[in-house]
């Protein structure tokens, strides 16, 4: 189930674009702080240059997205959630919700001014079901 809300977060009020997977929230989690593995599921990214191979507060690189390499920074990584700047902007923010019995919710958090960027996190979603469904199912 996909579903877009305004909410309060850490960083004020976003635009939440979630999606329900029936996996379990540390697979969730592992998909989105492995820096080697975002083009899997950002319509996006093509590539990326980073300081870690795995999300942390702290964490700097470089995406590549069409027509241009930007620098990214991760500014907080904390309880299954992480935020970053890119090109000095504040970004999307990404989190995991632990829903039980091997099920979780995968949060993007828009900054509201990012609205426009909503129909690609929901293709991001897409994907990241697809990643996760497929891993799971595979043994």
């Amino acid at each position: 189930m996909t579903r877009l809300q305004f909410a309060s977060t850490p960083d004020g009020r976003r635009l939440e674009a979630s999606h329900v997977l029936a996996v379990p929230p540390a697979a969730a989690w592992e998909l989105l702080v492995d820096t080697r593995r975002w083009p899997e599921w950002s319509p996006l990214i093509s590539g990326v240059e980073a300081t870690d191979a795995r999300v942390r507060t702290g964490t700097t690189g470089q995406v590549r997205v069409p027509g241009a390499w930007l620098p990214f920074e991760v500014v907080d990584c904390a309880d299954r959630r992480w935020t970053w700047r890119v090109a000095r902007i504040s970004a999307t923010g990404h989190r995991v919700d632990d829903l039980g019995g091997d099920r979780c919710r995968v949060v993007f958090e828009l900054p509201l001014s990012g609205a426009g960027y909503t129909p690609v996190c929901l293709r991001a979603l897409e994907r990241i079901e697809a990643v996760l469904e497929d891993e799971v199912a595979t043994p």
